[in-house]
């Protein structure tokens, strides 16, 4: 294989767990090293022909167990739950370099940097969990980030509105509480896990917000008037609050968008 839309196939359409690391680590290298092609005239498979492993067992976030972070299972679903998320978010970056052909390498570029740092997030959270003395596929786990990519398959700009901007986002609203639950239970090296996941994360949500900004312009449109029309056509329901103001805006989300995020968590609480 020597075009990023090669690896991509064989990452997308191949349900071997360690050969999917494997390829998007070689993938990453040949890039860095000049050796990859980023270009391709091949028309991408049709989304729903994804293979996946066997396990774990997909359900819907609904029909998911409950369980308490500060009790044994619940401490190894929790970090089977991250991994599981990780896991997908290879998938994910994957299918926005394959599904997307004509765009600027750079975009490329980016996204195959993302998807070798969500495979090294995967690598770290199964060996613990492997510490913990389960692995990966042990638990049931659930569907709903595949089912937003599904549901975007055919608009780029629906689809980094959706993952980056609205489900990865949300890490960064909800990891620094993480982090602190870790620290006070003693787990040093889940915490640094953690926080070596959320310093990618920021990036990958930035990364988001420029090529979302960045297709907006080219198309002419309102990137912020365009991110609310976009979440409200393909997100289901309404994005979870608090939000991390902070981080958000080092991540490429304007005020006024984050003004609007917390406006619709207002409708939601109050039932105007």
């Amino acid at each position: 294989m020597n075009t990023l839309f090669e690896f991509a196939e064989a990452c997308l359409f191949d349900a071997d767990l360690a050969q999917k690391t494997h390829l998007t680590h070689q993938a990453q290298y040949l890039a860095q090293a000049g050796q990859l092609s980023f270009y391709s005239n091949d028309q991408p498979k049709p989304i729903i022909d994804t293979q996946f492993p066997s396990k774990p067992l997909l359900l819907m976030p609904r029909d998911m167990p409950r369980r308490r972070l500060d009790t044994p299972d619940g401490k190894v679903a929790f970090f089977h739950a991250l991994a599981h998320i990780e896991f997908m978010a290879i998938y994910l970056a994957w299918d926005i370099l394959y599904r997307f052909p004509g765009l600027p390498e750079a975009f490329y570029r980016d996204w195959l940097r993302i998807a070798d740092e969500e495979a090294q997030h995967f690598e770290l959270l199964r060996k613990h969990l492997q510490i913990l003395n389960t692995d990966y596929g042990e638990l049931p786990a659930h569907q709903g980030l595949w089912l937003h990519a599904v549901e975007t398959a055919d608009d780029v700009l629906a689809r980094l509105a959706v993952v980056p901007r609205c489900m990865e986002a949300r890490g960064l609203d909800v990891t620094p509480a993480m982090i602190d639950k870790l620290t006070a239970m003693g787990d040093a090296a889940g915490v640094a896990i953690l926080t070596r996941i959320y310093q990618d994360e920021i990036g990958h949500v930035e990364r988001g917000s420029y090529w979302f900004q960045y297709f907006s312009n080219q198309l002419g449109l309102d990137s912020e008037q365009t991110f609310k029309e976009k979440i409200m056509a393909c997100y289901q329901g309404k994005p979870k609050g608090p939000f991390n103001r902070e981080v958000r805006i080092i991540a490429g989300f304007s005020h006024n968008e984050i003004d609007w995020l917390e406006g619709r968590l207002d409708e939601e609480q109050t039932g105007f």
